[in-house]
């Protein structure tokens, strides 16, 4: 008699669609936790600093959580691969919320920054994690059908999490605890949830495998990823060639090279083997991650500072303005999704994904303080189609030229890379955004200065009773040069301004930005060559874990062939 334990365990890759969306359903949850929790934490900053008295080291709290998540994603891919995906799954989660619930009692920004950290090595296997267990039970040919359901998800918070931050952020209180401490509660029910969900619907079959854990990996990999994602975040603030951050390049380059003799010596249980470099489509496309993840964070992360520093638009009202941005990167990756699931064909897809990302920046960089916000939305609306069309291709194109029992490896290998390229990104461009604020801030002083509307708002303002506005004016009358680098401390002073008078300054703004998008835009265009040179690949028919059992079955016969030819001279004797 058959248990019923026997008849509702799936068998490996044979899988309907209704227990796909079933399965779907867990990793969709966990999933949406991480991607909400980064926006609504993004709007809500600034007034969590100014609550716990730590402004100073507000970017702390963002390089702790960007630190650990990224390090503990090639640790969730291998051990994933070795011990079963739902145990790691479900650790991230739990780890996610015990995080979560430490920073809603966060008593400073230095008990919050490392709070953040624990929250980090939690978020560091929710999309890892779930892009693995796709690849085990979707056949590649039908998984950008699936996969651009997670990128709904990512298109979902994006819109909610800036309205919740906003909302929670804004409260004194709530049920008698500062309204800020929500943001990280909220993740408390939702975090129990997604447990519950996987627990009960994640049920996969598991092929423990032996092999040596690569902590050696894992600790050098942290040597070398802690102080350069550091000195990303902090390198602006130090200087580039600052004795400390020339220190900690030195440091970190050291860490990689060290990292990489090791994953040499452990072969095939390394963090990251290196034989998968040796494989020209996985290194294509890793490079590929790495400038796309660069240029589409890097980009994106501008769009919110344009909205609400030049057009004067609150954190709540540029969420839903960038809705043409989050709406076209969801239609084009279900469509995309759809058409590749149909014809088997992909390559098409990152081209034409990184042609229209490159044009949108190319157009960014004519966007002005004065160009009207629908042609901003326009250019918003075709950066969104590339981004949609370009993301999952690449994840599906590795998850395919790579061996299935290599799935959770490779597939935290992409997601790793693209987040090393967002953190280079956002560093690189932002540090040029600050580099350029002052001059072009001071080129437009220069040339309001010569506008009688312009005199007449110094004037006046010279006079009022606001110090603020009246300082301004004075400076600027003075011809202090250091008013055009105001910015560079804080923007919101800009919105406080009389219109006339912030005229110049988000001018100034905004034509940092327009240099910034140039170059986003030159690097897409790298991007743009190198995924002509990807080899497009036939989509297997088989979900990850049917290959995978094939693949031992194979071994296992070619392996009991060798023994009984091994043994046939012996017999004849």
């Amino acid at each position: 008699m058959v248990s019923k334990e026997e008849v509702t365990q799936p068998t490996p890759g044979e899988y309907s669609h209704r227990e796909i969306l079933t399965i779907l359903s867990g990793l969709m949850v966990g999933m949406f936790l991480a991607a909400l929790d980064q926006t609504i934490v993004a709007t809500s900053v600034r007034t969590i600093a100014d609550d716990l008295d730590g402004f100073s080291i507000l970017a702390w709290v963002t390089t702790a959580y960007l630190i650990t998540s990224t390090i503990s994603t090639p640790l969730y891919g291998k051990l994933s691969d070795l011990y079963g995906r739902k145990p790691f799954f479900m650790a991230a989660i739990s780890i996610f919320v015990i995080g979560s619930m430490l920073c809603g009692i966060a008593t400073s920004m230095y008990e919050l920054a490392a709070y953040r950290a624990v929250q980090g090595l939690g978020a560091g296997g929710l999309m890892s994690m779930a892009l693995a267990i796709i690849g085990d039970i979707v056949p590649p040919r039908e998984r950008a059908k699936y996969q651009s359901y997670f990128l709904a998800v990512f298109g979902t918070s994006s819109v909610l999490g800036p309205v919740i931050g906003g909302l929670l952020a804004g409260q004194s209180s709530i049920l008698g605890v500062t309204g800020w401490r929500w943001v990280f509660y909220i993740n408390v029910p939702l975090g129990i949830i997604a447990l519950v969900v996987v627990w009960r619907v994640l049920n996969l079959p598991v092929n423990r495998r032996e092999a040596r854990i690569d902590w050696w990996g894992a600790a050098l990999l942290t040597v070398g990823l802690v102080p350069l994602l550091i000195v990303a975040e902090q390198g602006r603030v130090w200087g580039w060639s600052s004795p400390r951050a020339l220190t900690f390049f030195a440091i970190g380059i050291l860490g990689l090279v060290a990292f990489v003799l090791a994953e040499i010596k452990m072969g095939d249980d390394a963090l990251i083997p290196m034989r998968f470099f040796r494989n020209s489509l996985f290194s294509l496309c890793i490079a590929v991650s790495v400038i796309s993840g660069a240029a589409m964070f890097g980009g994106i992360s501008l769009l919110p500072q344009y909205l609400q520093v030049v057009k004067g638009s609150s954190p709540t009202l540029a969420g839903y303005q960038t809705l043409p941005l989050v709406g076209s990167l969801m239609i084009s990756s279900i469509v995309s999704g759809r058409i590749i699931s149909k014809t088997g064909r992909y390559k098409i897809f990152p081209v034409c994904g990184t042609a229209a990302m490159a044009l949108a920046m190319f157009l960014f960089h004519y966007v002005h303080a004065d160009t009207p916000l629908w042609q901003t939305m326009l250019v918003m609306a075709l950066f969104g189609l590339g981004v949609g069309s370009m993301m999952q291709p690449l994840t599906l194109a590795i998850q395919n030229a790579m061996p299935p029992k290599d799935m959770g490896v490779s597939t935290s290998a992409a997601t790793f890379f693209r987040q090393i390229g967002a953190t280079l990104g956002v560093a690189v461009f932002v540090s040029m955004l600050f580099t350029q604020l002052a001059p072009k801030t001071g080129d437009a002083l220069v040339e309001a200065s010569t506008d009688p509307a312009f005199q007449e708002a110094v004037k006046t303002a010279a006079g009022s009773a606001d110090p603020l506005e009246s300082g301004f004016a004075n400076a600027i009358v003075a011809g202090d040069p250091s008013i055009a680098g105001s910015a560079l401390v804080d923007t919101s002073f800009i919105q406080k301004l009389e219109s006339a008078l912030a005229e110049p300054f988000r001018i100034g703004f905004s034509d940092a930005m327009d240099y910034v998008f140039l170059a986003v835009a030159i690097l897409l265009v790298i991007g743009f060559v190198l995924v002509l040179f990807v080899k497009e690949v036939p989509l297997r028919t088989m979900s990850g874990l049917a290959a995978a059992q094939q693949e031992r079955e194979e071994e296992a016969a070619a392996a009991a062939t060798a023994a009984e030819s091994d043994s046939t001279p012996g017999d004849k004797q």
